[in-house]
């Protein structure tokens, strides 16, 4: 994303905000991206994911995996044991929003250090 003009259109702002609002829809909120973490650093079984994150439910945490799911980011993979073995992987595609989570977290370190620096 670089400004290439002095003077930016409106239609130049739109090209810039869609695709951004497109990836806010699909890992905004207040878990997918703590549960992509989560898978990201090889905790696989629900249960695991449930327990590295703070405060969600077991609810939430089903509906924000089938959305990850669905949006080709989390691949759920069900193995014939008994009891029957439930394990989640990031697929390829997500492992590309790698450098967004950690870039996320350096401007949320440096942010953290810039609010108590000011207080």
């Amino acid at each position: 994303m670089t400004k290439e003009t002095t003077n930016p259109t409106m239609a130049d702002c739109l090209a810039i905000m869609l695709p951004v609002r497109d990836t806010l829809d699909v890992i905004s909120g207040k878990w997918k991206i703590l549960i992509l973490i989560s898978i990201m650093y090889g905790i696989k079984r629900f249960r695991e994911i449930e327990r590295s994150i703070p405060k969600i439910s077991s609810k939430v945490l089903a509906k924000e995996l089938k959305d990850l799911e669905a949006h080709k980011l989390v691949k759920r993979t069900v193995y014939d044991e008994s009891p029957v073995l439930v394990e989640y992987t990031l697929t390829d595609y997500a492992m590309s929003l790698e450098r967004v989570i950690e870039e996320l977290h350096l401007w949320g370190v440096n942010h953290r250090k810039k609010i108590l620096e000011d207080q």
